[in-house]
């Protein structure tokens, strides 16, 4: 099933695992194929699309679109990283070599973490934009949002180097099989042969610090924002601060509701069947939907769209 080597100290002799995919039921490869090769072409085209909108249109380089920019990086990467390894799954057994394995282990963790920040950033930058309009530039300021990102980007680095180190710790002797569409923590804290227990203390403390960090600053945000909305006595201006909200709430709604299913019920490994469907939710699915929940009924996109195809249009 897999090549071995001899086991040296705390080497792993498992030199390759099998990624067993979404569903082993023959009838469903085909169909599902094709509906997630969609999944990832649209994913990789609204995300590719918001980004270069975002660059060529100087009237959207402000924080707002600053860090909408961020999260539709981060959402292609999240494409790149997970789907195409998934797709594989459908037509041919998946193997992957434990090099590769740890590499997407923690690409995987470095833009999930990163997604949990810049929709903190993005937060942070709603709750200035209502609660504090007259000191908006000031506050969220070209170097202030250049510090958030490198903060983002030093939270992700840091979070994947403990989860990829925790694994890289531990021997995988006999098992090989994964029971999942990608190298995941969970699962292949599974099939060591070694205790787990440092490792799993390890993997929690990062969660908790990478999850309870944002979530507190994106709850004391949205209080404010709330409480400062309710305080608004224009039923207009109440309804266009809701909007403003409204797509950033959804999208963390997704990714954070999906995640904590997984992360944090008591126990992981009850039904690896339940934990396939909500990585699907914020791996592939909420990369796909985020740049139209942000775009659809957003009139500075729309009007950026327009501005670049009349350009096209006028030079071709």
């Amino acid at each position: 099933m897999c090549e071995e080597r001899m086991a040296s100290g705390n080497e792993s002799s498992v030199t390759q695992f099998i990624l067993l995919g979404l569903t082993q039921q023959p009838e469903l490869q085909l169909p599902l194929f094709f509906l997630f090769l969609g999944i990832y072409v649209v994913a990789m085209v609204g995300n590719l699309g918001l980004i270069v909108l975002i660059f060529v249109n100087p009237h959207l380089h402000t924080p707002m679109y600053h860090f909408l920019f961020s999260l539709s990086f981060v959402d292609l990467c999240y494409s790149c990283v997970i789907t195409p390894r998934m797709l594989v799954s459908f037509v041919k057994q998946n193997t992957i070599s434990y090099a590769e394995c740890i590499t997407q282990l923690f690409f995987f963790c470095f833009v999930a973490i990163d997604e949990c920040y810049v929709l903190t950033s993005m937060a942070y930058d709603r709750y200035v934009a209502i609660c504090k309009p007259l000191l908006y530039k000031v506050i969220m300021s070209p170097q202030i949002c250049l510090m958030l990102t490198v903060c983002t980007y030093t939270m992700g680095i840091a979070g994947a180097m403990a989860h990829t180190g925790c694994i890289l710790r531990l021997t995988f002797c006999d098992g090989n099989v994964i029971n999942h569409f990608m190298c995941e923590t969970p699962p292949l804290l599974q099939l060591s042969c070694t205790s787990t227990y440092i490792s799993e203390l390890v993997v929690f403390i990062a969660l908790l610090i990478n999850t309870a960090v944002p979530s507190l600053t994106l709850f004391v945000s949205y209080t404010r924002i709330l409480s400062s909305i309710l305080h608004i006595h224009s039923a207009h201006a109440r309804s266009k601060a809701l909007r403003t909200c409204s797509s950033h709430i959804i999208t963390v709604c997704l990714f954070f509701g999906s995640a904590s299913f997984i992360y944090f019920k008591p126990s992981p490994a009850g039904s690896l069947a339940q934990d396939k469907v909500s990585t699907i939710f914020y791996t592939i699915v909420g990369p796909m939907v985020n740049p139209f929940i942000y775009s659809l009924r957003n009139k500075d996109v729309h009007v950026a769209l327009s501005k670049t195809l009349q350009k096209k249009k006028f030079f071709s």
